[in-house]
């Protein structure tokens, strides 16, 4: 495959963020507005987390085994179809199990491109290009973290949430269109593994590989921490900094700003330093936002929160970019898809669980207390990077080899 299909992946994968995102803000709204319960509209929520976790592992087995641009044009009509079916529920009025029906086959969609894209593009860029490529991609999914809401929110202010879920129906057709574009190769023949084997030794490959180990124990422990801040942010900023709501939201929007900031100067980063620099910088530059957050005194409440919020975008998304690009060139072809899936349903099972921490450790230890909880699980995840062979990583491994630093 030619770098001339990369505009084509690139649409395609920009096209399915796009409506897997706008998709939950209009459905969480949409929802609330109706009056619906919190546990109603906790149920949509699940419903789209567990398409990342349910569908990422046989997704992944089968983006090994099947032409990457049919999964796409599969995976875009399941948003088409799911959003198109949510809208209408919306339209009607419905927002009960079967909206969480559909929102689960549309982010089923988003899951089988996402993967498909993994093991599309190191067939279509060289290896040298990869961090270039992914950040490109990150790009558009970091415009969007600011897009959809604000999309989201109009359509529901105005009473027309239908109108957000058609445009995600649309994303899914455009997603489709830009998977015709692909050339239409399968992967080379491997012996065909029931699935629950074929599943199995993905995550072998991950759980001995000396960099993709670490990668996941430090996604682990700050996906945990990540969402255990998220559950306690809003009562600790209200109730300890003694901010009010606007300035919460508005220091919570420095987080997309964070995000396109590390999009844009991803590549030059990555190219300018050590590969392994830019790996431990990112969790540990989470760690330093959620310190200066737990010691900042309510005077200096705002600055500390928009601060840590530009962190956790700017250094993770340089982490992501990072850690992609080098998956991407230590994994097998043929196990691209399965390592992908297991790294992806690691991530998203510790989400629920660090919210459900943090909420819990806000509750009975106090909200003063619990805000270490966060800061410890990102320095758990910085340890993750820092106790394995990756600060010696100089430069992206060409065809799976080590480059160590030179010393």
């Amino acid at each position: 495959m030619s770098s001339s299909s990369f505009p084509a992946l690139l649409l395609a994968g920009t096209f399915a963020q796009f409506a897997d995102r706008l998709a939950l803000d209009t459905i969480t709204l949409a929802a609330t507005q109706g009056g619906a319960s919190p546990r109603l509209v906790g149920l949509l929520v699940a419903a789209q987390s567990a398409a990342w976790l349910l569908v990422s592992l046989p997704a992944g087995v089968f983006s090994d085994r099947l032409a990457p641009r049919d999964l796409i044009r599969f995976g875009g009509g399941l948003i088409a179809t799911g959003a198109a079916a949510g809208a209408a529920l919306l339209a009607l009025g419905h927002t009960g199990w079967l909206l969480a029906a559909t929102s689960f086959a549309a982010a089923a969609g988003a899951v089988v491109i996402a993967l498909s894209i993994f093991v599309l593009m190191p067939r279509t860029v060289p290896i040298a290009d990869l961090p270039h490529a992914n950040g490109r991609l990150e790009l558009g999914r970091a415009v969007f973290s600011l897009a959809a809401p604000l999309i989201a929110g109009w359509a529901v202010s105005r009473g027309q949430g239908w109108l957000g879920l058609s445009l995600c129906a649309l994303a899914g057709v455009l997603a489709l269109a830009a998977a015709s574009r692909l050339p239409g190769e399968r992967p080379p023949s491997q012996p065909r593994l029931p699935l629950h084997l074929a599943i199995a030794e993905g995550g072998r490959f991950v759980a001995r590989h000396p960099y993709l180990r670490p990668i996941a124990l430090c996604a682990i422990a700050w996906n945990l921490a990540f969402f255990a801040f998220t559950a306690m942010m809003a009562p600790y900023a209200a109730r300890i900094l003694l901010l009010a709501p606007e300035r919460i939201g508005l220091a919570t929007a420095v987080y997309g700003a964070g995000l396109i900031a590390g999009a844009v100067s991803g590549a030059t980063l990555i190219a300018r330093l050590p590969v392994g620099i830019v790996l431990v910088f990112g969790p540990a530059s989470s760690c330093l936002g959620a310190a200066l957050l737990a010691l900042a005194p309510p005077a200096f409440g705002w600055p500390a929160l928009a601060l840590a919020f530009f962190l956790f975008g700017f250094g993770p998304i340089l982490w992501f970019i990072a850690q992609t690009s080098l998956r991407q060139a230590v994994t097998p072809p043929h196990l691209l898809g399965r390592v992908s899936a297991t790294l992806t349903t690691a991530i998203y099972g510790m989400r629920p669980l660090g919210a459900l921490a943090g909420g819990l450790a806000a509750e009975y230890g106090g909200l003063e207390t619990a805000i270490g909880l966060p800061v410890l699980l990102f320095a758990l995840s910085t340890l993750a990077m820092l106790a394995s062979p990756m600060p010696r990583l100089k430069a992206m491994p060409e065809g799976g080899s080590i480059v160590p630093a030179r010393g």
